[in-house]
């Protein structure tokens, strides 16, 4: 053989809905077997979805996913495009992530992943088991090596699979977003051509799952290097891919080079991906959250339309004495541009309600953040009344830098099912917001131009608890607290590291205090997508109780 078509097929699979996942596999094949495909590569676990996480040791969803890997070969009897599929695959008592070539009718061959990642996000080793030195497929007579995600990461895997025979190479992947990534896959890819010359084709999943969202972007490198061709990122593609062999080598014909989102226009669209999928995979019917007026709110709910509609997004106004006009006004003209419906109910009755309740309790005392909290726990009850009454997920509005230092109240604006700015710096918020106001991302369905007015994010920051309030009367200004934060927690640097770059050392031991006594609160704070390197939860897992202070050594 000497021609192929491949199709590279990145498709958004639910994790654990191994019919719908089935389905969309077949369909994929439809559409390729149209242009005459001989192999589709799909991405990683596509079957089950990715990452599994422990639903994957359970053995009755085991035996139904390779039932459905047996059911998936049958149809390849009809003598149509083969598959590559990613699923889970129990052999000799051990369970593993595989790759299984499925052609004429049969279970073909299968590769299992043989490096395990077991680091940030990534905790494969906890219900996989590394497969064996791996092997090169046999196609119809050519020589495939199958690599699983982390495989390509090293040199080891494809140099052994080139040792083999492999004649070209072909990742499967479930590679997440995260700041930069996408340049740093190519990079690695590019390492893997040149040392094996060897051709490359990669595959990632796309959708959101959870906390995390993919992107896609499959794509080819020929043995040279050189980018053959790359589909559409934050979509479901099947691209179709030609190639040929001459002098022993095989090239893929130059096609469709498609450019990759980045900075603020793959953040924005990892946003929009991890909240849309999360709410329509859980079958919400839209979502509700509370509009203060300030940015971090007035960006969740552009996001919350541009992922589901505005006619799925409710805003909830909820003043007290303390909120001014101008928050009324702002929110009220976000609210008019995006088009969603917003709703005005004052807590004063509620404040009063409580403080007559309490006032035996605190008497003699003095009005303190105790009485501020108690705002905010009113607008959480309120919203998440308004959220069982009608079905819809409340969307929470802290921001990464808010969430590192404590800077939220529990039970209050923490309550919710999903956050999108949950990851993202305040100075980064202000930066998307003004982003957002200059552009239509693709796929979004909100409106053209501005969509935020301008005085929203030029504002100082509030939380108009009390007279008077700024966000920093207790917190340094953002452009501090965000770079000792990026420090602390994305580098992981020394106090002294920190006091170098030109902080002040009572400030970095003051916000490294906050941070860490604050991780009692982020264990309780709903999900939120991950969009850089370090996200609390999967990323950064700190002990809640913690004596340790780099500030005091």
């Amino acid at each position: 053989m000497d021609q192929l078509k491949i199709a590279l097929v990145s498709l958004n699979p639910t994790v654990g809905d191994l019919s719908g996942n089935y389905d969309k596999i077949l369909a994929a094949r439809e559409i390729a077997r149209s242009d005459g495909t001989d192999l589709i590569v799909y991405s990683e676990l596509c079957l089950i979805g990715y990452p599994p996480e422990d639903i994957v040791l359970k053995g009755a969803f085991q035996m139904a996913a390779m039932d459905k890997v047996t059911q998936l070969a049958a149809v390849t009897a009809d003598g149509g495009p083969a598959l590559l599929i990613g699923s889970c695959w129990r052999e000799g008592g051990l369970l593993y992530n595989s790759a299984i070539l499925l052609d004429q009718g049969k279970i073909a061959a299968i590769h299992h992943k043989a490096d395990l990642p077991n680091y940030g996000v990534f905790d494969e080793k906890r219900v996989f088991a590394a497969g064996p030195k791996p092997k090169a497929l046999s196609f119809r007579g050519v020589k495939l090596g199958v690599m699983i995600c982390e495989d390509m990461w090293k040199p080891e895997i494809s140099e052994t699979l080139t040792i083999d025979g492999a004649e070209m190479m072909i990742a499967l992947n479930g590679s997440p977003y995260e700041q930069d990534k996408h340049n740093e896959r190519e990079m690695l890819a590019q390492e893997r051509v040149f040392e094996n010359a060897r051709p490359l084709i990669y595959v990632n999943q796309v959708g959101g799952q959870d906390e995390l969202a993919f992107d896609g972007g499959a794509f080819v490198l020929n043995k040279n290097g050189v980018l053959a061709v790359r589909s559409v990122s934050w979509q479901e593609s099947n691209m179709v891919t030609s190639w040929h062999k001459e002098i022993g080598s095989w090239t893929c014909e130059a096609g469709e080079v498609l450019p990759v989102p980045d900075g603020y226009a793959a953040i924005y669209q990892a946003m929009v991906t991890g909240l849309r999928d999360y709410v329509g995979k859980n079958h919400f019917p839209g979502v509700v959250l509370g509009m203060s007026g300030g940015i971090d709110s007035a960006i969740s709910a552009v996001v919350a339309v541009d992922a589901l509609g505005a006619e799925n997004v409710h805003l909830v106004m909820m003043p007290s004495k303390y909120t001014s006009e101008e928050s009324l006004l702002d929110a009220a003209l976000c609210a008019d541009w995006i088009g969603a419906r917003i709703d005005n109910i004052p807590i004063e009755p509620a404040v009063q309600a409580y403080d007559e309740m309490l006032a035996g309790q605190f008497a003699g005392t003095e009005q303190d953040t105790t009485e501020e909290n108690l705002q905010s726990r009113i607008r959480g009850v309120m919203l998440m009344a308004i959220s069982n009454k009608f079905g819809y997920m409340l969307l929470t509005t802290g921001n990464k830098s808010e969430m590192s230092v404590g800077y939220a109240t529990l039970y209050g604006d923490m309550c919710g099912g999903y956050s999108v700015i949950k990851d993202l710096y305040k100075t980064d918020v202000f930066a998307i917001s003004e982003w957002r106001n200059e552009n239509h991302p693709l796929g979004v369905l909100g409106p053209k131009g501005q969509i935020m007015p301008d005085n929203i994010i030029t504002k100082p920051p509030t939380a108009e608890l009390k007279p008077d309030q700024k966000d920093e009367d207790s917190l340094p200004p953002y452009e501090v607290l965000d770079d000792i934060l990026e420090c602390l927690i994305e580098h992981e640097m020394t106090v002294d590291d920190i006091v170098a770059k030109g902080h002040a050392r009572e400030t970095v031991a003051r916000i490294e205090h906050l941070l860490y006594i604050a991780e009692y609160k982020r264990r309780q704070a709903p999900p939120g997508v991950k969009l850089t390197r370090r996200n609390f939860g999967r990323d950064r897992r700190y002990p809640i109780t913690n004596g340790f202070r780099n500030a005091r050594l």
